[in-house]
């Protein structure tokens, strides 16, 4: 048995409604399935989806303060009054910052741009900041990405004589912000069809409404913010996914072509991976370490040379930003062992001096995926008192409404579900986890800490191939609310393991069902070779791509989980390094090792004693099974290895007794060394033979005896232990010095004689377990955990 990552669950679909999408729409029915699942359950929505256009961008003037917002920037644009644009240093904020410069720009405005320093004045506005903004002349202000909590310092701006426009996408606090327009589709009473917009979405829709179409020539920008903030792509912020990528295969902006090359991207169609993993972390990566200037004199740049300076300037930046999230991330697992173990913690709450504030949000994201708990990491102002920081959840604890429980010992805070920020003093920091905590035990049960992935279909390997791949490919782009589909396949066997990649860390292999095959690659899942035992039949699940080769086109699967559902019998008899190979398993706790011979105990015992790195003064679980009744207790283990050779069935039946919930069986027994001849048992013709030797001569002299398995062919360990059979039967007698055949020997049976009934046994059951194939052993050690367990059930 492998146990998988996380839990698998199943989508279900109507059946009847995606055969009448797939016949209605004309697409195979593998893809209307998935178009179901996603809740495009109607021919006209599933139609709607797969072909996009301008048309389907909804009315600007839907979203609340719209009107007031465009007829003010145009009044300003006549009057010449200085527009100042606010903005955040994240990939949102800068998209939406230089979405807003170029449609200024395009409109004949006077305008400038602010955007706040993370490390010295945080998130949002700011007074000192307003105070500035005034003194410079503007009049009016237009934030993006930024605002909807801003309720004082839009009083203070207000005060200032100072005209607000606040364009955000942030959950809106329960009161409001006094501005000209508050523009956000989370509003309370704002009646748009749509609420899930990034912060640059709710900026194309402000250029949507002043130009009286959609800016297209702007979806480069407002896809990369889009993609980046991780919002569903769906609805509209797909429409911006999809022309945003088109134009950014083919963009006009000498910034972007920059980064792009920078990236290495450059004869490469730019999916919304590239966006999220390369374009998008390098935009974030000035606002994270110094200041998002870097990144948005970048994508508002008309010079070539100075572009390039500024994609340089970044990827450097983000070269710096993954070292010191590597870092940061090591202290604060360390933090968790020592301190916050998991098992102990249902919500991680870790707080230290010098943490950068522009990582500790990637910082929260690796410990979830590390620990799958609720994490926020703070970073600590000795100077100040207080802790800042970013929250990062888990699915079923809603993170902002946990934080709004906690609001008496912060400073401030916002967000969403998923993630959040906050600042509060460090004196709150233990109060803020204990009441987190209690907020987890309420809402949160066992099952939750199980990390969950959402399986989209079960298919077969005969119905994948290219054109299927390719149907699939009409759902991107993929992302937050529209995945990549994963597929699940059951039964298959593996062909073909091999280690690949530079370090030998991924896995490449062969899925295998009757005579269907299928290329398969699982990156970070080499160490799986050592844990699928030949025949195993496994569950596997993927993301299907094309490996392109050499001009060749495969099918192929990305492996992103897998199971096998079943108890693995791992076949390392005769292997050589058998004691490295031991002591690779007996480290484990839920290791426990079998043996029959007392030699072999005390071999293990000296090995595991010499092994100093490895032994940490524990010991390792074994069990000497001897000739007695008793029946070992196997609950606490998942991993049994077989170490030697049983000398009696009912001793191997004995520990497989209690072994039904066993995982794993390593059979290590059967050395290099073991004779084919050591398992033979002898005829009754060969035992026939002996006995006319002594019928003929009477007696055997003991020093006579090689010879005599000499001119007889047999090995002298057989002569021997043939000869004790006849002397327990009493058939010849051992003397000092030779063996007599008795005077009046009795009538009976090998059969009779204990010790030819035991050699029989142990020779047979030896041979069982050593000559058998691996599938052939395999089997017989599960009828033999099946036997016992029926054997159990009968008694009681």
């Amino acid at each position: 048995m492998l146990k998988a990552k996380s839990r698998w669950q199943l989508a279900t679909y109507d059946e009847q409604r995606s055969e009448e999408i797939a016949r209605e729409c004309q697409i195979p029915l593998l893809l209307a399935r998935l178009l179901v699942i996603r809740g495009f359950d109607t021919p006209e929505r599933a139609s709607s989806f797969l072909h996009v256009g301008e048309d389907q961008f909804h009315d600007p003037f839907l979203l609340d303060g719209m009107e007031q917002a465009v007829a003010r920037i145009r009044a300003a644009i006549d009057r010449k009054e200085a527009i100042c644009i606010y903005g955040d240093y994240d990939a949102d904020g800068v998209s939406s910052t230089t979405l807003m410069i170029h449609l200024l720009r395009q409109l004949g405005a006077t305008f400038n741009h602010y955007i706040p320093n993370r490390f010295t004045e945080g998130y949002g506005l700011n007074r000192d900041a307003l105070e500035q903004i005034h003194r410079q002349g503007y009049k009016l202000i237009v934030t993006v990405d930024t605002g909807i909590s801003a309720v004082e310092q839009a009083a203070y701006a207000q005060a200032l004589g100072l005209d607000m426009i606040i364009t955000d996408h942030h959950e809106p606090p329960e009161l409001l912000p006094e501005a000209l327009a508050v523009i956000n589709p989370k509003k309370p009473g704002c009646t748009y069809p749509f609420d899930m917009l990034a912060g640059v979405g709710v900026a194309f829709k402000l250029a949507h409404g002043l130009l009286g179409e959609p800016p297209l020539h702007l979806a480069d920008l407002a896809a990369i913010g889009t993609i980046a903030d991780l919002v569903p792509l769906v609805d509209e912020n797909r429409l911006l996914a999809i022309y945003g990528l088109r134009q950014l295969n083919q963009t006009r902006n000498v910034g972007l072509k920059s980064l792009i090359r920078v990236c290495g991207l450059t004869e490469r169609e730019l999916t919304a991976g590239h966006v999220g993993f390369a374009i998008g972390p390098r935009i974030n990566a000035g606002g994270r370490l110094d200041t998002a200037e870097a990144a948005v004199r970048l994508l508002t740049a008309t010079d070539p040379q100075e572009a390039d300076h500024w994609a340089r300037t970044l990827d450097e930046m983000n070269r710096e930003r993954q070292e010191l999230v590597q870092s940061i991330a090591e202290e604060a697992e360390t933090i968790v062992r020592e301190q916050f173990p998991p098992d102990k913690n249902a919500v991680l709450v870790l707080a230290a001096p010098g943490w950068n504030v522009g990582v500790v949000g990637i910082v929260a994201s690796r410990m979830v995926e590390k620990f799958y708990r609720p994490t926020i990491i703070l970073s600590i102002d000795e100077e100040k008192g207080t802790a800042k920081g970013s929250a990062r959840s888990i699915a079923g604890f809603d993170m902002y409404e946990a934080l709004s429980a906690c609001k008496e010992w912060l400073m401030h805070y916002g967000g969403h579900t998923m993630a959040a920020g906050m600042t509060l003093e460090v004196g709150k920091i233990d109060a803020l986890r204990e009441r987190l905590n209690q907020l987890a035990a309420e809402w949160l049960s066992e099952e939750d800490f199980i990390p969950q992935t959402k399986v989209d279909l079960e298919v077969t390997l005969e119905q994948l191939d290219l054109d299927v791949i390719a149907q699939l490919e009409r759902l991107a782009p993929f992302g937050m609310g529209n995945p990549t589909p994963l597929v699940m396949l059951r039964d298959v066997s593996f062909a073909e393991m091999r280690r690949i990649g530079r370090d030998d860390s991924h896995l490449k292999c062969l899925l295998c069902a009757g005579d269907q095959q299928l290329d398969a690659v699982g990156f970070n899942l080499a160490h799986v070779t050592e844990q699928i035992a030949p025949g195993a039949r496994l569950k596997v699940l993927g993301e299907l791509a094309v490996n392109e080769w050499n001009g060749r086109r495969k099918p192929q699967l990305l492996i992103r989980d897998l199971a096998v559902p079943h108890r693995q019998v791992f076949d390392w008899r005769g292997m050589s390094g058998k004691l490295q190979k031991w002591l690779s398993l007996a480290e484990s706790d839920d290791t426990l090792t079998v043996m029959f011979e007392e030699t072999s105990r005390q071999e293990l015992l000296t090995i595991w004693g010499a092994d100093v790195s490895r032994n940490n003064g524990l010991q390792p679980a074994l069990l000497l099974v001897e000739e007695t009744d008793f029946v070992p207790d196997l609950t606490r283990y998942r991993t049994l290895v077989l170490y030697d050779l049983p000398k009696r069935r009912v001793d191997l039946e004995r520990v497989m007794a209690g072994a039904d919930h066993i995982e794993r069986i390593y059979c290590l027994f059967g050395d290099t060394n073991t004779s084919f001849d050591q398992l033979h048992f002898p005829s009754r013709q060969q035992f026939k033979e002996l006995y006319q030797v002594f019928y003929r001569y009477g007696e055997v002299h003991k020093g006579h005896l090689d010879a005599l398995a000499r001119k007889q062919q047999w090995k002298r360990a057989l002569l021997d232990k043939m000869l004790a059979v006849f002397v327990e039967l009493s058939i010849i007698l051992d003397r000092e010095t030779h063996y007599q055949l008795h005077p009046r020997p009795p009538k009976t049976s090998l059969e009779s004689s204990k010790l030819y009934r035991m050699w029989k046994e142990q020779t047979d059951l030896h041979a069982d377990l050593i000559l058998s194939s691996c599938e052939s052993l395999t089997k017989l050690l599960n009828q033999t955990v099946a036997k016992a367990a029926v054997q159990e059930a009968t008694t009681v």
